[in-house]
């Protein structure tokens, strides 16, 4: 079995409680710092075409700065109205200082 894991990003570019945006191999992706947890996730609300990096930050949530729907960065989950399709999570390991995401 090979390793599916590529670079994304150092870690000391997510400050915790930021969102660092990057694009691995065509897909535009959003690395969030949780309190020192990395997650990642697609960079684009499911609602609406719109950055999730303009959005917000708090506890497990993203906020889409758009509409206002949250979701949950360990499930995926729309937890508000009007987005109902979840979003796209991505397993993430850190290395040493690097930051690595499975995409496939």
């Amino acid at each position: 079995m090979t390793d599916s894991y590529l670079f994304a990003a150092k870690l000391n570019q997510v400050g915790v409680g930021k969102m660092f945006r990057v694009q691995l191999e065509g897909k535009l992706l959003l690395l969030a710092n949780v309190n020192g947890a990395i997650h990642a996730c697609d960079e684009m609300c499911t609602h609406e075409d719109v950055s999730l990096a303009l959005g917000a930050l708090k506890d497990n949530c993203i906020k889409c700065s758009l509409h206002g729907s949250r979701f949950d960065l360990l499930t995926g989950k729309p937890l508000d109205d009007p987005a109902e399709e979840n979003l796209r999570i991505y397993p993430v390991k850190v290395e040493g200082d690097s930051i690595l995401v499975d995409i496939k």
